[in-house]
């Protein structure tokens, strides 16, 4: 716990640090929450902050925001570390809250990695929250919905900030080369694409472009005029990895996320795992892989395995909060998944077969006895008349047919016997049979 902790000096402080933004107009990015006219942006600029939680990827700029409410309010700005804090240090903060309150002065408690506080802890804060002893901000990484208590969100605005643009870090590295904070009056002479590769090794996270910039340019050829020159092999040497043949809004990007759902489809998980780092390593945005992989999921192996859905979505979450190096174990995780699983295509014909309908019998009209019915009028037209509610009835189901009638027999599902979707092929048809037969009856009177 330390006050206005955030304007600390050292004696030396890396790029990141010196480049710090200090005021909404160096801001990089978020421009959908601090663009001119947007809601923080005038929160922030009329000194009109409420309790507020800041829910993003690393490096986007959730302290940054902190640290500009902190320049620009009138209020006493409190700096709280989640990982280094107590219930003890929690109380001795808010009774100084109370007592600044008590002097007609507001309080805003900044508390980084919120959701690594406990439920014990975060109720710490709610009264103090509830009377207006202090204004509460948090930043996490991890959605709030579940790392929050509902209590204390409930009374807390959220702003999702989301990873930073390619334009956004290559704007930023280039105010670097500019601002005298960074490397404004030196001569630095870079190779044409090195800020766009170092902004899309940085994959959103303002940190890791800043902290990568400031190493190739302290590992760059010094010439004689004092000048520094930064070329592609001193990048690729302080990034270990090398240039990738990869073209992400190219012919490559689409040749090889077709070999990474192929190999998936054809069930070879090394493959799959190889085509998955093709694409990472050479700056793929992980969401989209992730959306792919998704879509595979019903796509290729539906029924047949519906855990693969659930493993695909988890991987996307995954990739959607923590973001690149650290997800390419989770796409990894997802991209074997799918290569081992039992596969069907069944939901894939499904909908293809009964688009093709829809689109054709676009006028066919809803069957009277399975319209809503929420008023007279409708009842006397006919509206949910002869409607069997299949919870009445001992099998759970009835023979009422829910298509139009001029497409009462049509089938769109056809169920493979590829894993479990083995079993549910079987209830299909039982079903079918079952309504069948009660309909073959009903018509024999």
């Amino acid at each position: 716990m330390e006050q206005l902790s955030l304007f600390s000096n050292n004696v030396y402080q890396p790029l990141a640090a010196r480049l710090r933004p200090e005021s909404l107009d160096e801001f990089a990015g978020q421009q959908h929450l601090v663009g001119k006219g947007r809601v923080l942006r005038s929160m922030i600029e009329n000194d009109q902050v409420s309790s507020m939680i800041f829910w993003g990827p690393p490096g986007v700029g959730k302290t940054t925001l902190a640290q500009i409410i902190a320049g620009s309010t009138k209020a006493s700005f409190i700096n709280f570390s989640a990982v280094t804090s107590g219930i003890k240090d929690i109380k001795t903060v808010m009774q100084q809250a109370d007592e600044m309150r008590g002097m007609g002065k507001k309080t805003i408690l900044f508390v980084d990695e919120i959701h690594r506080f406990n439920k014990a802890q975060q109720d710490a804060f709610l009264p103090f929250v509830e009377k207006g002893s202090i204004i509460l901000i948090g930043a996490t990484t991890e959605n709030p919905s579940f790392e929050v208590n509902a209590a204390l969100l409930s009374r807390c605005r959220v702003f999702v900030l989301k990873a930073l643009e390619v334009s956004d870090l290559t704007a930023l590295m280039e105010r670097a080369i500019k601002d005298p904070r960074g490397y404004g009056g030196q001569d630095i002479n870079l190779e044409d694409g090195i800020l766009e590769r170092i902004a899309v090794f940085a994959n959103g996270d303002a940190r890791i472009a800043l902290s990568t910039f400031e190493m190739v340019i302290t590992n760059g050829e010094v010439g004689s005029d004092g000048s520094t020159t930064v070329t592609k092999e001193i990048l690729e040497q302080c990034i270990s990895k090398k240039s990738l043949l990869y073209d992400k809004n190219g012919e490559e990007h689409y040749n090889l996320i077709s070999a990474l759902h192929k190999s998936m489809r054809n069930s070879d998980a090394d493959a799959a795992v190889y085509w998955l780092a093709r694409m990472l390593e050479g700056g793929e945005d992980p969401i989209y892989i992730a959306r792919r992989i998704t879509r595979f999921a019903s796509e290729d192996v539906g029924l047949a395995d519906s855990e693969a859905l659930k493993v695909a979505v988890a991987a996307f979450e995954a990739c959607r909060l923590i973001g690149m190096p650290e997800c390419s174990v989770h796409l990894t995780h997802a991209a074997v998944y799918m290569a081992l699983a039992p596969k069907s295509n069944a939901m894939e014909i499904a909908y293809n077969t009964a688009k093709a309908d829809a689109v054709e019998s676009v006028a066919e009209p809803v069957p009277l006895h399975i319209r809503n019915a929420p008023t007279s009028l409708m009842k006397d037209l006919g509206y949910g008349k002869g409607y069997q509610y299949s919870h009445d009835y001992e099998d759970k189901m009835t023979e009422m047919s829910c298509l139009p009638d001029s497409m009462a027999d049509r089938q769109y599902y056809f169920p493979t016997d590829q894993g479990a979707e083995e079993d549910l092929g079987k209830r299909y048809e039982y079903i079918k049979s079952w309504k069948a037969s009660r309909r073959k009856k009903d018509k024999q009177g």
